[in-house]
């Protein structure tokens, strides 16, 4: 597997993770706040109940990214970047663009999530400049935290990743990328922390 490729592989689907999940509920514990009524038409619309818990994350964010020293990054390294997020067609989809750079690479993308009735799951569906086609995840909240799952074959082998968001204050959100090898424990991958501007 070619270091480079993987890690701009990597970063892409992490920071589309990171970057779709709005922690609404997690927010909404630290604040009080909850989302306002639907009107009783749109309140039977499949999924408006859970795009209102993305709506958190509509704006413009300033992001920065830390790695540990892995294998995919010998040296570790910390990017920045911007994330611009807002609503797809009809609030049925929330349509977000992120751009980071630093001694780590040069990452962008385009990431565009929804809730799929049928499976009962966030959908996010990635472009970036490091993949071809889209890469397709699935997620959950789970408690407080909105948790993606992944996997992808790299030589033979199957790679999981499984990202974990959580709000740590109000407009700030924290997030961890970890990353199961064949044969190897889950390890941290990359944390990333992102304040609204």
């Amino acid at each position: 597997m070619e270091n480079s490729s993987s890690i701009r592989t990597i970063a892409v689907i992490f920071f589309a993770m990171l970057l779709g999940v709005p922690l609404w509920a997690g927010l909404q514990e630290k604040t009080g706040e909850k989302p306002a009524a639907a009107p009783a038409a749109e309140a039977a619309k499949p999924g408006l109940v859970e795009m209102e818990r993305l709506k958190f994350y509509l704006g413009e964010w300033d992001y920065t990214e830390t790695y540990p020293k892995s294998a995919f990054v010998p040296n570790g390294g910390v990017n920045t970047g911007v994330y611009h997020s807002k609503l797809g067609p009809g609030g049925q989809s929330l349509v977000n663009s992120f751009h980071s750079q630093g001694p780590v690479g040069d990452f962008e993308g385009l990431l565009v999530m929804t809730w799929d009735a049928r499976e009962k799951a966030y959908k996010a569906y990635v472009f970036g400049n490091g993949i071809a086609g889209a890469i397709i995840q699935t997620g959950q909240f789970e408690g407080d935290a909105l948790v993606y799952r992944f996997e992808f074959p790299a030589e033979g082998a199957t790679i999981k990743l499984r990202n974990v968001t959580r709000v740590s204050a109000p407009g700030i959100l924290v997030s961890e990328e970890y990353m199961t090898m064949p044969g190897a424990p889950e390890a941290l991958f990359v944390r990333v922390e992102a304040k609204k501007k």
